[in-house]
């Protein structure tokens, strides 16, 4: 190959540079790899002869890595972009410790197609040209890259403190403004669990290793030597990789990796993971990167540490909320139910939202919502017991106003300070009459056919707990019609809150959401919960949707309860109310008015004669004849007597009404009390014309 010839500016024999100081030759073949070193270059580096042996990487013990790394990426990118020469100072390590200043020039020779295939050149010892300014921009160099390494250092440890997850500490270490910065190409991480190595993170994507997802402590892989030891493991040339770990070289190859550092990661001289940081273009690790390195690992293993151990109390908070929620949903004859929970975005901290759908004879079923105070497991272990006995009082048989006001006293009796909001919702599936009872909570929403959404008042008492506290144990009762194919939607206020907006907003958002939702009752529900998965929230969300079917209801039984109190006109009211809208919901025909003129009278009756409260009870009986019964009890056990009005009298009618209305009526002693009963035949429901529909009752209609 015929030289290139030298550049102007280079004297015809580089070896006459010597004169200058102490100044070696070198001659580079590209082509062998080998370089022929002088004498004086011998000198230069601080080596004997008999230590070189005319391969450049043999230099490796006198140049420190971070050196050598910076000289290879100089000399590489001469050689690329086709310059003909180069120059560049670096440092050298001497047999006694110090480091010496050098500098290099050299003159690139090509052949016709522009491909280098030799370099000659001179090396020199630089100490004296450049002296103490050089050092002491060295000096503020090394400074200024010192104070980088800590700021990542100090961000890195600030980003981690904000990290509650295992998949938050990955997430900030695989950020390209964190350990990038350090000059980590490709990031590996893993979790120590039950003697095997679990690999969670590895970046960027495409750079996993086959067979490298589980390991074990004993294999022969830098990760298992790392946990192993407790030790770090630098691996500094491409040359020791394949060495010490022939079989995962071929995979680490192939990525470009030129070194590595895995870290273990320790917390109480326990490993719990290992991180590894490998590196493209660069060999060696300075003291300085290593104590870096060492420094950042150990608060890495912190905040890992802490989120292992949020993830479990999640894990375990999480549990302990689905134990405490029903399994299963039953099946509803006449009714398609809905349910969905959904956890705080915080995580750990988890509330007391429940939701119970409760099958009851007669064709009814309860349906229950309720949110304990508090986030934390004793708030869950209170929604528990509040979820069963609320539950027994139903299934025992007491009215819904019962079964809130006794709620409230076991909340009370309880070895707490928590109060629960709750809605207690009795449906019969036959007649669409719905009793509502509401401690506290937040009115429910009621879907009609169309798609469209109306919110239905409630009127309501204190808490539970707090209401027997304060001797607030009356809780009326809201009736109202579900008609077929109407749903009746229940849900805790982490549904609906939003920072900066009022309940009220966020019931006319999440009725605005259920009109254009989905018409099928599971997609509506995972539609209305999509809010808090989108939005995220400090609160637990309920859900109960209770859909009454358009066919296939139950068309016999049923049974409303109504607790009328004395002198209380709105529990008055709403008996009426109660009354009318399940005699017309049964069938009654023409004969509703006098059902309900009848209705009307005993419960006076019963409110005036005696000192005590009335309980209503209304049902439907099948057997030969269609017939719809309305018993009437109080705790008096005097029995009524018919008079005779006079023309002027204002009383005395009422059992003759009473007597020419009913199909059939009596008294029955009920132990301390009595039970005034009457029965009206009414048409069966088939004989009744088709299409016919009765508008519910407006709220307060008497």
């Amino acid at each position: 190959m015929k030289p290139t010839p030298l550049p102007d500016d280079w004297p015809a024999d580089p070896r006459s540079i010597l004169a200058f100081n102490r100044t070696g030759c070198f001659d580079w073949d590209l082509d062998s790899g080998l370089m022929h070193l002088d004498a004086a270059g011998h000198e230069v580096f601080d080596v004997r002869a008999d230590e070189y042996d005319g391969n450049p990487t043999s230099l490796g013990v006198r140049v420190p890595p971070v050196e050598a790394h910076r000289l290879d990426a100089y000399v590489s990118h001469a050689l690329k972009d086709g310059s003909r020469t180069y120059g560049i100072y670096f440092r050298i390590r001497l047999r006694s410790g110090g480091l010496r200043w050098t500098h290099t020039q050299g003159f690139i020779e090509r052949d016709e197609t522009g491909r280098p295939r030799r370099i000659v050149g001179i090396v020199r010892d630089a100490t004296q040209e450049l002296g103490d300014s050089t050092a002491r921009h060295q000096r503020a160099d090394e400074e200024e890259d010192r104070r980088r390494r800590t700021s990542i250092v100090q961000g890195t440890t600030a980003a981690l403190a904000h990290a509650r997850t295992v998949r938050d500490v990955i997430d900030v270490l695989k950020d390209t403004h964190g350990l990038a910065h350090l000059g980590a190409s490709n990031l590996v991480m893993a979790l120590v669990e039950a003697g095997r190595i679990r690999l969670v993170a590895e970046g960027p994507a495409g750079s996993f290793v086959p067979g490298t997802k589980f390991t074990r402590i004993d294999e022969r892989y830098p990760m298992s030597d790392a946990v192993r030891t407790l030790s770090p493991r630098f691996i500094e040339t491409a040359a020791e990789f394949a060495a010490s770990y022939p079989e995962l070289w071929p995979h680490i190859d192939k990525l470009g990796i030129t070194s590595a550092a895995y870290l273990p990661l320790i917390a109480q001289a326990k490993p719990i993971g290992v991180l590894g940081l490998l590196y493209q273009d660069k060999t060696g690790f300075t003291e300085e990167e290593r104590n870096v390195l060492v420094a950042l690992s150990s608060g890495i293993a912190q905040s890992l540490q802490r989120a292992m151990f949020y993830e479990q109390e999640k894990d375990l908070a999480q549990g302990l909320q689905q134990a405490m929620l029903p399994r299963t949903i039953p099946g509803v004859p006449g009714a398609d139910v809905a349910v969905r929970y959904r956890s705080a975005a915080l995580g750990r901290d988890i509330g007391g939202d429940w939701y119970d759908v409760i099958p009851l004879p007669g064709g009814r079923v309860g349906a229950v919502i309720g949110d304990v105070q508090g986030h934390d497991t004793h708030a869950a272990a209170v929604m528990g017991q509040l979820r069963i006995v609320l539950r027994a009082y139903a299934a025992e048989g007491h009215p819904p106003a019962t079964v809130m006001a006794r709620a409230s006293g076991f909340l009370h009796e309880l070895d707490t300070e928590r109060f629960a909001t709750c809605l207690y919702a009795e449906a019969d599936l036959s007649t669409g009459v719905v009793q509502l009872v509401r401690a506290g909570h937040i009115d429910p929403l009621v879907q009609q056919t169309d798609g469209s959404c109306r919110r239905v008042p409630v009127d309501g008492g204190l808490p539970l707990g707090l209401s027997a506290e304060f001797g607030g144990l009356e809780y009326p009762v809201t009736t109202f019609e579900l008609d077929a194919g109407q749903t009746l939607i229940l849900f805790t206020d982490g549904l609906i809150e939003e920072p900066g907006s009022d309940l009220d907003d966020g019931l006319r958002a999440l009725g605005e959401l259920a009109c254009s939702g989905p018409r099928d009752l599971q997609p509506l529900a995972d539609r209305l919960c999509g809010i808090v998965d989108d939005r995220g929230g400090e609160d637990d969300a309920a859900l109960l949707l209770l859909r009454r079917r358009m066919i296939d209801a139950p068309r016999s039984g049923g049974r409303l309860q109504q607790h009328v109190g004395p002198g209380d006109p709105e529990a008055l009211a709403e008996a009426r109310h109660m009354i009318r809208a399940a005699v017309r919901a049964w069938g009654a025909g023409a004969g509703a008015d006098e059902i309900e003129l009848v209705a009307d009278e005993v419960i006076t009756n019963a409110l005036m004669h005696t000192d005590g409260a009335a309980i209503v009870t209304l049902r439907v009986i099948s057997g030969t004849e269609r017939r719809l019964r309305v018993e009437v009890e109080d705790s008096s056990s005097a029995l009524p007597r018919r008079r005779e009005a006079g023309e002027s009298g204002v009383s005395g009618r009422g059992l003759l009404l009473v007597d020419m209305l009913t199909d059939e009526w009596g008294v029955e002693s009920r132990g301390s009390g009595k039970c005034v009963w009457c029965e009206f035949v009414v048409p069966a429901r088939e004989n009744q014309a088709q299409g016919e529909r009765t508008a519910p009752p407006e709220q307060g209609q008497e």
